[in-house]
């Protein structure tokens, strides 16, 4: 991957915020191959005090709120602990589904090993809301909202719901592939091995709504990356 330079990613930028689109495989803290660039150290070559305010999972792309001062960062840690930051992900999930304000409510407990599950006695409690965008032949794109923030509260929830996220083998997601599209109509070239249509989760951080210190409402979407769009136009082709 090219070194990224962060001034392209910002989507807004105010006195006391930096609104980002995220690219996927990109971690937002420190990771364990120190000499990945990550999106704390690039902030912060560009503000000294920046902080993020939220995570994004290394493969989710999309948008991520930063903050350029302590206090900044408290106001909006504030509005997230009171559950008044509205954050719209979309998915492309496997199955037809048809959701229309579907809230899934299933509390969640992390293992040692980095994943979770749903635990009923010992997981903390999670929301989340989800409504069909567009159903495909075998998949559908779905947007989801999450009233908690729970380690991988969306891509554990669609998984209740039997609509795991193309790719998430974590959470039963498959790989994806063109010739599941083609079929009969697909040849691959001797020699060659076919590769999924997308390689990482197939989720995205789409828009994120909260207030600013001096009170006004910062609303900002985040554009699709390249993989996404690329999966989405191919799933249009053979609808």
């Amino acid at each position: 991957m090219k070194p990224l330079k962060f001034q392209d990613l910002i989507l807004q930028e105010t006195e006391d915020y930096l609104i980002i689109n995220k690219p996927p495989h990109v971690s937002a803290l420190e990771d364990r191959d120190k000499t990945q660039q990550t999106i704390l150290g690039l902030a912060r070559n560009y503000c000294e005090t920046a902080q993020l305010c939220h995570r994004l999972d290394k493969e989710t792309s999309g948008i991520l709120a930063i903050a350029k001062n302590p206090t900044a960062y408290r106001h909006l840690a504030l509005q997230f602990e009171k559950r008044k930051v509205a954050k719209i992900y979309h998915a492309v999930t496997w199955g037809i589904h048809d959701f229309k304000g579907v809230k899934v409510e299933l509390p969640i407990r992390i293992l040692n090993k980095g994943i979770v599950k749903i635990d009923k006695f010992d997981g903390k409690p999670a929301e989340t809301i989800f409504n069909t965008l567009k159903a495909y032949k075998s998949t559908s794109l779905v947007e989801c909202r999450p009233i908690t923030g729970r380690m991988h509260q969306i891509r554990i929830h669609l998984a209740c719901l039997k609509a795991s996220i193309l790719a998430d083998v974590q959470y039963g997601g498959k790989l994806f592939y063109l010739s599941q599209l083609k079929k009969k109509r697909f040849n691959l070239k001797r020699g060659t091995e076919e590769q999924p249509l997308i390689k990482r989760v197939a989720l995205h951080a789409q828009a994120l709504v909260f207030e600013e210190l001096n009170g006004k409402t910062i609303q900002v979407e985040a554009p699709y990356p390249k993989d996404i769009r690329a999966l989405l136009r191919q799933l249009e082709n053979y609808q």
